[in-house]
């Protein structure tokens, strides 16, 4: 069992302070998903934002979570899992650098590094990260987005994107295409907005309507040869290899939203029915979870390319985060969706973790994958 140091034991605790914040402006932001402006200065997402953002770019170092928020996956797990019991759809919400980020971190060079966290330094600028497509899911060897070489010097981006969060309102992101047939082939590039033939569209949603989940088109982007994340890098470094360990490190982050979820459900049921019977199961399942997360975490931390690991928490956290949310409303009874408009609101959001950075049917070929066919025998 992974056994937390003291800066993360106060990392935990900061992120239960501020999740009391996170959760007074949770129905404000499900309800109005674009009205943000009375949000994004406030000390918590402030603070979120510059502590998810690499030192060296800072403006400042004003950040209520200190040096060890985004220092390790472990510590991403431990605020993620403490900030999403106040509300996961808020942190979806937020400006910063996001899963865009970390793809950056991976992939860029210093330069490209540069251009993005400076274009997000103003704190109103969004954040995309563009993989999935309609029809292929996160499978992303079937992606069929390509950058097609330019006459005039460098790429056109040709194609489509779905359920990418916060490219409606985006400034910058990272979106994955391929140059050609094979794997090796598949590439990313910083997309900076506003772009000639860029097209985003508002997807409607049931939960999560914080992120702004949507839809998108690309039409001849131009993308110019600094812009493609990698070109420093090995040839079998420079797409997928990037991406898989971001996806890692997301996966174990999301897992922690939704355990968090999971946590504030219980949490409101033992608020509501203190005497409720079964609190003391769901509590011991959602603790046994979090320490899953936790060695998972540790383990990512020391092997960035196990895709095992993460596969396995986020396939079986999900799943109990739901059937959290759907005890909880078995347990304050008949109505309790109405009556408790929180509770309403994490039903619907604790079903988008399944889908985000690998559906289940995914994670199940990273934990047991197929075997190739054997032929037949002449």
């Amino acid at each position: 069992m992974t056994e937390l140091e003291p800066a993360l034991r106060e990392l935990r605790s900061t992120c239960r302070e501020v999740a009391v914040d996170l959760r007074s402006r949770a129905l404000a932001v499900d309800a109005r998903p674009l009205e943000m402006a009375a949000h994004l200065d406030s000390e918590t997402l402030t603070s979120l934002r510059t502590a998810s953002t690499p030192r060296r770019f800072r403006d400042c170092d004003d950040s209520l979570f200190g040096a060890s928020y985004t220092g390790s996956c472990l510590a991403r797990v431990v605020a993620n899992a403490e900030l999403a019991c106040g509300d996961a759809g808020i942190l979806s919400a937020n400006t910063g650098a996001s899963l865009a980020g970390l793809a950056v971190d991976a992939l860029g060079s210093d330069d490209q590094q540069e251009r993005f966290y400076r274009a997000i330094a103003d704190g109103r600028t969004w954040t995309f990260f563009a993989m999935t497509e309609e029809a292929r899911g996160s499978d992303a060897s079937a992606m069929q987005t390509r950058l097609d070489k330019d006459p005039g010097g460098g790429w056109r981006l040709n194609g489509a994107k779905r359920y990418v969060a916060n490219a409606v309102r985006g400034g910058i992101g990272v979106v994955f295409a391929r140059t050609g047939p094979s794997a090796l082939t598949i590439r990313a590039a910083l997309v900076q907005l506003p772009a000639a033939g860029f097209d985003a569209h508002l997807l409607d949603m049931i939960g999560l309507r914080g992120a702004c989940i949507s839809g998108l088109a690309f039409d001849g982007v131009r993308i110019l040869p600094d812009e493609l994340l990698g070109s420093h890098l090995p040839a079998s470094r420079r797409g997928m290899w990037g991406a898989g360990r971001v996806f890692n490190v997301m996966r174990a982050q999301i897992a922690a939203q939704a355990l968090g979820v999971g946590f504030a459900a219980w949490g409101y049921v033992r608020e509501q029915r203190p005497g409720w019977s079964g609190l003391d199961l769901m509590s011991a399942r959602l603790a046994a979870a979090r320490a899953l997360l936790y060695d998972v975490a540790a383990t990512i931390d020391g092997s960035p390319g196990d895709r095992r690991s993460p596969s396995i928490a986020k396939l079986h956290v999900t799943d109990l985060a739901v059937q959290a949310t759907r005890w909880a409303e078995y347990a304050l009874g008949p109505g309790s969706l109405a009556e408790h408009p929180l509770l309403e609101k994490w039903c619907r959001d604790v079903f988008a973790f399944e889908f985000m950075d690998g559906t289940s049917n995914i994670l199940r070929l990273n934990i047991a994958p197929v075997p190739a066919r054997q032929g037949l025998a002449s």
